[in-house]
């Protein structure tokens, strides 16, 4: 259904950024700013499955799969 184009280390750092950010939502219960920490689950969808919807509306891969074709 959807091509990968997020590459290895592009999607680690996706993952890491995702879980950091959701993590900060947890531990700081009482803050205002806790709701925009919720967009981590934005890069660890997009780590998790290897796609990403603005990559592809930009041409762009960091995937050396999706290069070598």
């Amino acid at each position: 259904m959807f091509k990968n184009n997020v590459g290895g280390i592009d999607r680690v750092l996706r993952i890491v950024a995702g879980v950091v950010l959701l993590a900060l939502f947890f531990l700081f219960p009482d803050e205002p700013w806790r709701m925009w920490t919720l967009i981590g689950v934005v890069p660890l969808a997009t780590g998790l499955f290897g796609t990403c919807p603005a990559y592809s509306l930009f041409g762009i891969s960091s995937c050396p799969a999706a290069k070598a074709r």
